[in-house]
């Protein structure tokens, strides 16, 4: 791939704008290496990098829906300047608690109100296995701990004072926790049933409101039907958007971006390049390299077109390596080469020993699952870094579920990995000699080394060296990719693939979903990349069909 060529020297130039001058300081050399100032490259006046697209900003309404972005540090310094009214009274519906056990400490200053029926319903839903019991009991423990906190303990709890919020050390809970402790009730209009969980829940908040005139009470809620009713009500209703990632899919990253017009004559002035182990490397200096990530993808697609990896950044520099060209026949993995640009980031992470995490966004047809087996296969059987390929996937069902399935913990799982086998029949098409007996043997051995497994069984697991893919990931809770990602032992690498815009489960949102939310956290990190995929490869009428329906 041919070197990206720095502007020469401009003779004629007398004075240089003083903030590209000294965005384009030479960066101190750690090791000697050539500096390359390739001639016959039109020059062109040099133009100011576009600046990084700032964060979202903070919400400046109090509400139940502080920003993300928002750190508990910089929360607390600027709480005082983003709440100038009464602090709000939040009253939680049990879904809430349910959902994010941990919402009683996202309130920051507000207070929060638990009516009797919420601990009623959480009472009955504590039993069982499934994840809604598990977030019940945690809030129970949670409810216990605060009033073991209290001074005397339980003998000496006054529950009508409140209980702090930040006893168990969550510092930016500077509110109180209250308990419905006396009766409450409200009319509220003819024709609603008075023995319902919900209305008895909605006559508590007009009976809040009526008591504490002049202080926000607010009803906050998953349920949109009750939040519905609470606003035909007059009352005051919120969703719970704390649990969100980030407010817009759009703004999710991406893992690769585009060097803006003139980035070599604003960046480039001083580059360094070196070569090691058949690798190219460029140093360069100036306001954008600040913006970059680790492992992100950067390319120019001008007269010289260069992909590349940010391997390094330390302030105003970074080192990028040039990437291996995966659309090359030369470069195949396991047969497959890449058809676009997406396509080729995501091989060279996949195919990446120094890489341990790798998650894939994309649209039905980009390639996800073809391109993860492949590279497993590739690095299982032919390069033996890994001894075996772990396939596991979120069993959520499109339509109505059809019931138990017979057989092993494997025959079990096969109706869910109908795509794992199509992909294995296209990369299985031509690996082998011999005609049908060829194919048949090398099947054979391909899924002898890939094991199908059960999300239901991954607790206390530690896998060593495997190649393990998670797919569908877009229907797993942030604690579920937790629990999942965390069973990586040494010399195991775990790929998570999915497309947020196809979430299946009831109780998850873009914004909330466990892949989103592992995108975000894990953004930067040095041996972990993301790449989205943008476009469909898998047939003319399924790349229509992604677009139009």
């Amino acid at each position: 791939m041919p070197l990206p060529k720095a502007p020469s020297k401009l003779s004629a130039r007398v004075e240089i704008d003083n903030t590209l001058k000294k965005a384009a300081a030479p960066a101190a050399r750690t090791a000697p290496v050539a500096k390359t100032t390739p001639a016959g490259r039109p020059v062109q006046p040099p133009k100011p990098a576009p600046a990084a697209k700032p964060a979202p900003a903070a919400r400046s309404t109090p509400s139940a829906k502080p920003s993300p972005a928002v750190r508990p540090a910089q929360a607390a310094k600027s709480r005082e300047a983003r709440h100038s009214g009464p602090s709000k009274l939040f009253v939680l519906d049990t879904n809430v608690l349910m959902h994010d056990p941990s919402s009683l400490f996202r309130f920051e200053e507000h207070d929060v109100f638990l009516p009797m029926m919420t601990l009623e319903e959480l009472d009955g839903h504590k039993k069982g296995l499934s994840e809604v019991a598990r977030n019940v009991r945690q809030v129970s423990r949670s409810l216990d701990a605060l009033i073991e906190a209290l001074p005397g303990g339980r003998k000496g709890s006054d529950l009508t004072a409140g209980l702090p919020l930040n006893a168990l050390g969550h510092s930016d809970a500077t509110g109180k926790l209250y308990f419905q402790t006396e009766t409450l009730q409200a009319d509220l209009t003819a024709g609603l049933a008075t023995g319902k969980a919900d209305n008895q829940i909605l006559s508590v908040v007009r009976a809040l409101s009526e008591k504490h005139r002049g202080r926000p009470v607010v009803l906050v809620s998953k349920d949109i039907n009750i939040r519905i009713k609470a606003h035909a009500l007059g009352l005051p209703a919120e969703d719970y958007f704390n649990d969100q990632v980030i407010d817009d899919a759009d703004l999710l990253y991406t893992g690769s971006m585009a060097l803006p017009e003139g980035f070599w004559d604003t960046h480039g002035r001083n580059m360094e390049s070196w070569q090691q182990g058949g690798t190219t490397f460029y140093r360069v200096s100036g306001p954008l390299c600040s913006a970059f990530h680790i492992n992100q993808f950067v390319y120019d697609e001008g007269e010289r077109p260069m992909y590349a990896v940010v391997d390094e950044v330390k302030g105003s520099t970074a080192v990028l390596r040039v990437l291996r060209d995966f659309t090359h026949a030369k470069n195949s993995v396991w047969g497959i080469t890449a058809r676009n640009r997406e396509q080729n980031f995501a091989l060279s992470l996949l195919m990446n020993p120094d890489i341990d995490f790798v998650t894939l966004l994309g649209q039905a047809g980009t390639g996800k699952t073809l391109l993860a087996l492949a590279a497993g296969l590739a690095q299982t059987l032919d390069t033996k870094l890994y001894n075996e390929i772990i396939v596991t996937r979120a069993t959520v069902p499109i339509g109505d579920d059809i019931g138990f399935l017979p057989g092993t913990e494997e025959e079990k799982m096969q109706p869910w990995m109908g795509a794992f086998e199509d992909n294995l029949e296209v990369l299985n098409r031509g690996m082998a000699g011999g005609g049908d007996w060829g194919r048949s043997a090398a099947n054979d051995l391909i899924k002898s080394r890939i094991k199908i497994k059960s999300m239901n069984f991954m607790r206390g697991r530690t896998f060593i060296n495997k190649f393990l893919i998670i797919d569908e990931a877009q229907n797993l809770t942030p604690k579920q990719m937790k629990a999942l990602i965390t069973r990586a032992g040494p010399g195991t690498k775990v790929v998570c693939m999915g497309n947020i815009a196809q979430i299946d489960s009831p109780y998850l949102t873009e914004g909330s979903s466990g892949l989103t939310y592992t995108v975000d956290r894990f953004k930067g990190w040095a041996h972990g990349g993301h790449v989205t995929l943008q476009r469909g490869e898998r047939s003319r009428l399924a790349d229509f069909a992604s677009d139009t329906l």
